[in-house]
């Protein structure tokens, strides 16, 4: 990945922004590797390798910016991704955190399942895309090339504002590895800030890179994960309800993957929900917390249906056939 990516992006840099590599503790000699063949980068490494988000949070501390920009190292970018998000932040103090249009490095003319052209959840905390609907992709025909304030940036390139990343706390080291960015893209909005994506800025994602899509691991982190998103964000007045809904159905989830013959799947929402129920007097002290410097209640981007049923039932194939408005 280091080999593939990093010189597209050191040859994409602007006068004022600088590249910090972060090493998470590896053993294949990267670290090496970088100081020996990308002098223009800072090199971060990190002793102990404790997940996704620590290696964030850990990194960032270090580095004095305006603005971050959060990538991954399997993504590739394009001529000018860098541009288009400083404009936006420059002319819109408001504008805490932006995505690019993320698109699929193995099949460039679709989008990326992590972010696409803008990450948006349902009323059940099920998140999904604009040009993503579930697994199902859509091709790019400029369909979704407008700005639009959106519910979250996906964690594969995220630029947001250095004070609201720490303001916020970052991602939360709990979550490890995924929905993490929907979670602080959420505590964004609810401090204050706009959460918007800038489809000028095109980058390309190979996906499923930490975490193999669809492997167990992955299985217990979405479930668990949300759960404890939703725990830490949700107004009080849907919490209570949803919380036992969403188990529920999170169940119906596990019987279905063990009659389809996935007796793991099953097994990883039994562990997923096993480890929430251990800590949830744990989610509820950071719940509290958070409750306590809302200075926003009206966030955007919450789809006022199921986009399960919307989907998987009426057969709603892409996020142009959503009605936002019934």
């Amino acid at each position: 990945m280091l080999k593939k990516f990093v010189p597209n992006i050191i040859g994409t840099l602007t006068h004022d922004s600088k590249l910090y590599i972060v090493d998470n503790a590896s053993v294949d000699g990267s670290s090496e590797y970088v100081k020996s063949n990308y002098p223009e980068a800072e090199l971060i490494r990190i002793e102990v390798n404790k997940g996704f988000t620590n290696g964030y949070q850990e990194s960032l501390k270090l580095i004095d910016a305006e603005y971050y920009c959060l990538i991954s190292s399997d993504v590739e970018v394009s001529e000018g991704w860098i541009e288009p998000m400083l404009d936006l932040f420059d002319n819109h103090q408001n504008i805490g955190v932006i995505q690019p249009k993320i698109m699929s490095y193995n099949q460039k003319s679709h989008y990326e399942y992590s972010g696409a052209a803008g990450a948006f959840i349902d009323f059940l905390g099920y998140p999904f895309c604009r040009g993503r609907l579930f697994f199902t992709t859509e091709e790019d025909k400029g369909q979704y090339d407008d700005v639009i304030d959106t519910f979250w940036c996906s964690g594969a390139c995220m630029f947001i504002r250095k004070e609201l990343y720490h303001t916020a706390g970052g991602f939360d080291d709990d979550f490890y590895a995924h929905m993490e960015d929907i979670d602080l893209s959420w505590q964004a909005q609810l401090l204050g800030y706009r959460v918007v994506v800038q489809p000028k800025s095109v980058v390309y994602h190979v996906g499923g890179h930490i975490i193999t899509y669809g492997s167990p691991k992955k299985v217990f982190r979405n479930y668990r994960n949300n759960l404890l998103m939703l725990v830490k964000n949700m107004p009080s007045k849907t919490l209570w309800w949803l919380i036992p809904f969403r188990v529920s159905l999170d169940g119906v989830s596990g019987i279905r993957a063990l009659l389809n013959g996935n007796p793991r799947e099953t097994l990883a929402i039994l562990k997923a929900h096993f480890s929430f129920y251990a800590a949830l007097p744990h989610w509820l002290r950071k719940r509290k917390a958070i409750q306590s410097r809302i200075v926003n209640h009206d966030v955007k981007g919450i789809y006022p249906k199921s986009v399960v049923l919307e989907h998987f039932l009426k057969g709603k194939k892409k996020f142009s056939d959503l009605n936002w408005r019934e």
